[in-house]
């Protein structure tokens, strides 16, 4: 086995990556080697990528990029006895510390110490990546590999979505980004009644189709608020998961909401956000909730059953599968808008 690896790095401030060699990671002993199989490019990879205001505050480079993935264990360090080398894996990649007052909690997800590999230490868009053994997750080999490399933003998906009653309910997602078009398909599969969804990209409305809304909105087109009503009898849907993090979509998703449902916000806006808090929230009985990743471990349990059980299908949202090296047609083709996930494969694309 080399001593060294191929990766692609975030060298310096400033847009754009570069493909690297780096060492192969060295394990301590509660580590796990894996070898990448497949990677997916996220959302907040293309924020690193153009190196926006947030990228600035955060990234502190040289850093290998990549949090979603699966692989093959290579080798294990000494400690660890849960999983062994040829282990088919992927892994929760926000590290929590295991000591601040909600990680004693059990809110590991919410740690105020959390670290996450791919943007606070080397992460997946490398041939082999280092994770602790506690982060690790064992896949069924009934979990196709391009599902597998996805489970990071899936869990985002099915948090959001199991966060309150689902089964029977009119749900509303704003924003058909990859994580709003995960959510329409959980949603479905958990017995929601009606998904109805809002999308200004044309891309994204026809891929929201495929995942199974019932009802999408060109919010530039239309007035939201009135169609939902007029789809939910004028009551306003059940539930809110907000996916876009426009203030825009916010605020239409907030008056489309029913009185006493619930919204739970998982998109980030960039700036503050206005809210109607008497006419929105407080006169309503709403019940707001801030979504952020998965909840660990009970979300991977979740999402890991629904796919074994088949009634979820993500096809429709995956494009090209690409070696590494061609990572900036993947990274232009995502920010074009005109694509779903592209996966990486920084150990050549199989046949």
């Amino acid at each position: 086995m080399s001593t060294t690896m191929k990766t692609l790095r975030k060298m310096q401030a400033g847009r754009g990556l570069s493909l690297e060699s780096a060492p192969v990671p060295a394990i301590g002993p509660g580590d796990v080697l894996v070898r990448v199989k497949a990677a997916s490019i996220c959302g907040t990879d293309l924020h690193i990528y153009g190196w926006d205001r947030w990228s600035q505050g955060r990234i502190k480079p040289p850093v290998t990029l990549g949090h979603e993935f699966c692989g093959i264990v290579e080798r294990v360090g000494e400690e660890v006895a849960a999983v062994k080398a040829g282990d088919f894996v992927s892994a929760e990649m926000h590290v929590n510390c295991g000591h601040c007052h909600q990680c004693r909690l059990g809110q590991a997800h919410v740690c105020q110490n959390v670290r996450v590999i791919g943007i606070d230490w080397d992460g997946a868009f490398a041939e082999f990546v280092r994770i602790p053994a506690s982060n690790i997750w064992k896949l069924d080999p009934a979990i196709p590999e391009h599902y597998a490399a996805i489970l990071d933003p899936l869990g985002n998906a099915v948090h959001t979505v199991l966060a309150g009653a689902i089964a029977g309910q009119t749900v509303l997602v704003t924003g058909c980004g990859p994580i709003g078009l995960m959510s329409i398909a959980v949603a479905k599969a958990c017995g929601c009644a009606t998904v109805l969804a809002t999308e200004v990209n044309e891309h994204r409305r026809g891929l929201a189709v495929k995942m199974g809304a019932d009802v999408v909105l060109n919010p530039a087109a239309e007035d939201v608020v009135a169609r939902v009503r007029a789809e939910t009898g004028g009551t306003g849907v059940d539930a809110l998961l907000e996916m876009s993090g426009h203030p825009a979509a916010i605020a239409q998703g907030f008056q489309a909401l029913r009185a006493g449902g619930r919204a739970s916000l998982l998109g980030i806006p960039t700036e503050p956000v206005t809210l109607d808090l008497v006419n929105d929230v407080i006169f309503k009985g709403a019940t707001v909730q801030g979504i952020y990743g998965r909840r660990m471990y009970d979300t991977w349990m979740q999402m890991t059953a629904l796919l074994k059980s088949g009634r979820v299908n993500l096809d429709p949202l995956f494009g090209e599968r690409l070696p590494l090296e061609q990572f900036e047609s993947a990274f232009s083709k995502l920010q074009s808008g005109h694509a779903g996930k592209i996966l990486l494969y920084p150990n050549g694309v199989p046949r």
